[in-house]
């Protein structure tokens, strides 16, 4: 198993730890699958609503420090929590929020592999969701900005060429054969940007084996660090901790992805 990976089976080893707490992040629109259930004790990470700039005209984008601070205060987390985050469709959006908290310098998170669906195919304990209330939290950010990239960033790049993205997307979006799932949204790549599917990495909704990932990773030498672009932000996370044990170059998501770049690069 690969770095910041943990196992339905551990998992429920070390339920009982005080300083355990576990996310949810199971994007609901698109999750259906168990709609009304979740792990025994899991806390609901909204990343559309709590989670991202909502005055954003792009969809999921960074929120601020602050209020990222408060809402993982308003979810009890702290400082010393150990975070275990998963989602519905085994690996999907769980990798978001794992580069989130990496970002805002907690390194104490780890994505459960194969997510609800794993946890349930082990018989382990389930609840319905409900509501819940928690004793506030005392999370305090250490944000490096550097795992983030913008806008201007991607476009000097295209020039100087210091950098190489990786396009999560399809081939078939990636090379402009069937249209973005956006409505209006022109399609293509960046230029000089790679693709390499989400699914490539993935198998039956959970990541590939070490052997299989790193014959993935070896077909990309170079040594310039790595920016991951997807359609919104989401499934280039996955992209990234599939490789983070293997290319020790820098890493970073570029976070308004494809839905940013194909508007302002074209006004």
């Amino acid at each position: 198993m690969i770095d910041s990976l943990v196992s339905s089976e551990w998992l429920k080893i070390n339920l009982n730890n005080p300083n355990l707490i576990i996310l949810d992040a199971s994007q609901q629109k698109k999750q259906n699958n168990f709609l009304n259930i979740r792990i025994k004790g899991a806390r609901f990470f909204d990343i559309k609503n709590d989670f991202s700039n909502t005055n954003s005209k792009f969809p999921n984008t960074f929120p601020s420090v602050t209020h990222f601070e408060n809402s993982c205060r308003k979810l009890g987390i702290n400082n010393t929590s150990k975070i275990v985050v998963y989602d519905k469709m085994g690996v999907f959006s769980s990798p978001r929020v794992w580069w989130m908290f990496k970002t805002m310098g907690h390194d104490a998170i780890v994505v459960l592999d194969g997510g609800l669906p794993d946890w349930i195919n082990h018989n382990f304990e389930t609840e319905i969701l409900k509501k819940g209330i928690y004793k506030k939290g005392n999370f305090k950010a250490n944000f490096n900005i550097n795992n983030i990239r913008y806008f201007d960033f991607i476009k000097h790049n295209i020039a100087s060429n210091n950098a190489l993205i990786i396009d999560a997307r399809s081939s078939e979006r990636f090379n402009a054969v069937e249209p973005e799932p956006r409505a209006e949204l022109r399609s293509g790549n960046i230029p000089n940007s790679i693709n390499l599917h989400y699914q490539m990495v993935l198998h039956n909704g959970k990541f590939k084996s070490k052997q299989k990932l790193a014959a993935i990773f070896a077909k990309i030498k170079t040594n310039k660090p790595l920016i991951f672009s997807c359609g919104s932000g989401i499934t280039a996370c996955i992209v990234l901790l599939a490789c983070d044990s293997f290319l020790n170059t820098k890493k970073s998501i570029y976070d308004g992805s494809w839905t940013e770049w194909a508007q302002l690069s074209n006004e």
